[in-house]
C-alpha cells in the first residue's frame, strides 16, 4: 500500500496527535480506522434496508420509518449520555 499525504490545518493535525496518543495508536491508524468504519449516507440506508429485509424475513417484524427515526433519536441520547455531553 502506498501512502498519501493529507493536508490538515496544525490544530486538527494537533488533535489528531492529543486522541492518538490517547488511545495508543498513531495518527495514521487513527485517520485508517476513522475511514474503514466510518459508512456514507448511503452505505447506512442500504445497512439500515438490509436491517429491515432481515428482521422481517426472520422475525416477522416490520420497523417504520417512524420507528427507525425514534430508535435512531433514542441511540443518539444514550451515546450522549454515555459521553457526558446533550443531544
Amino acid at each position: 500500500m502506498s501512502d498519501a499525504m493529507i493536508r490538515v490545518p496544525a490544530e486538527v493535525r494537533d488533535r489528531l496527535a492529543v486522541i492518538a496518543e490517547s488511545r495508543g495508536t498513531s495518527i495514521r491508524s487513527l485517520v485508517q480506522e476513522f475511514a474503514e468504519t466510518t459508512l456514507t449516507e448511503e452505505e447506512r440506508r442500504e445497512r439500515a434496508e438490509r436491517t429491515r429485509a432481515y428482521l422481517a424475513e426472520h422475525f416477522g417484524v416490520e420497523v417504520t420509518d417512524e420507528e427507525s427515526a425514534a430508535m435512531g433519536h433514542r441511540l443518539r441520547e444514550a451515546y450522549a449520555r454515555q459521553q457526558g455531553t446533550a443531544a
